[in-house]
């Protein structure tokens, strides 16, 4: 069994005890490791500690809880394995900078800790070959286009942090979608169906990526406040997945298939892309459960 197996057994192992002590023996017993080299091992394939790793995992499964108005904060503490209402509030809100109350009456999209899915580092798939994995269907292929496809839009500036995946705290990009979608027919005229895109590429600014989430149109002069991006002619790996939601879609496949294809697949093609990540979709809508990563071929 390979290192990452090994791990991966843990992951699931906390996935199913989240409501339970975990403690490290039992942990590093699964993986046939010592406590100390697997927790340095754990910490370097998943990327935390693995004490911060299970409190994370817990909040991400109370954003699901507290939603749940029929029950008590009280009972989703208790059942999260947490000693008192106090603590599980506490712990919430300084992972997500509200406490469960405030969410509960005021829910908005979270950025929270996926789970991570270590054989995305490790399996290659030929082009055009599916790969599925824990609700998660991926595809690569490579397309040509030979006409630049335009689409009008807004941008954000936002930190680094907020698409690798394991940090915790509200998803400031699913406030400029919903800015957008709100201004799309009304100051842009569009139609309601056009397919839309979100577009990551450097800011000027260190630490920080723009980000811009528009909708198909034609090139011509915007609205203060809105911009136009090209998606310019030439060869592209595209990789298409699909999620069992839209939720699972942009919040745990989009990160995971983005870490498959820049970490895995392209370096062992020895493939290099322009820098910027332009996610497809025919609407970033909660009907939605497939998009297509495109990365332009240098």
């Amino acid at each position: 069994m390979h290192a990452w197996e090994q791990i991966q057994q843990t992951i699931e192992f906390i996935e199913e005890h989240l409501d339970e002590e975990i403690d490290m023996e039992s942990l590093a017993k699964t993986a046939s490791l010592s406590p100390f080299y697997y927790q340095r091992l754990f910490s370097r394939l998943v990327k935390k500690p693995v004490a911060e790793y299970i409190k994370l995992r817990r909040m991400a499964k109370a954003t699901e809880a507290v939603l749940q108005k029929d029950k008590r904060i009280l009972d989703i503490a208790s059942d999260l394995g947490f000693s008192s209402h106090e603590h599980f509030s506490r712990t919430f809100k300084g992972t997500f900078g509200m406490t469960p109350d405030e969410y509960r009456k005021n829910p908005q999209t979270l950025n929270r800790m996926t789970k991570p899915e270590l054989l995305l580092h490790y399996t290659l798939i030929d082009e055009g070959v599916p790969l599925i994995t824990n609700g998660i269907v991926l595809e690569v292929n490579r397309r040509e286009i030979a006409e630049p496809v335009y689409f009008t839009g807004v941008k954000k500036d936002m930190p680094i942090q907020f698409i690798d995946g394991i940090e915790s705290g509200v998803d400031p990009l699913d406030t400029l979608w919903q800015n957008f979608h709100e201004q799309k027919q009304t100051q842009l005229g569009l139609a309601e169906n056009n397919e839309e895109i979100g577009v990551a590429y450097p800011c000027l600014e260190e630490g920080y990526f723009s980000y811009f989430a528009g909708a198909k149109s034609i090139p011509e002069e915007v609205p203060n406040g809105f911009m136009n991006w090209e998606l310019p002619p030439g060869k592209y790996i595209v990789c298409s997945f699909e999620a069992e939601n839209f939720e699972a879609l942009v919040m745990d496949a989009l990160y995971k298939a983005q870490q498959y294809v820049y970490n895995t697949w392209m370096p062992n093609h020895n493939l290099q892309t322009q820098a910027f990540c332009a996610e497809r979709y025919a609407s970033h809508s909660l009907e939605t459960t497939n998009m297509e990563i495109w990365l332009k071929l240098i």
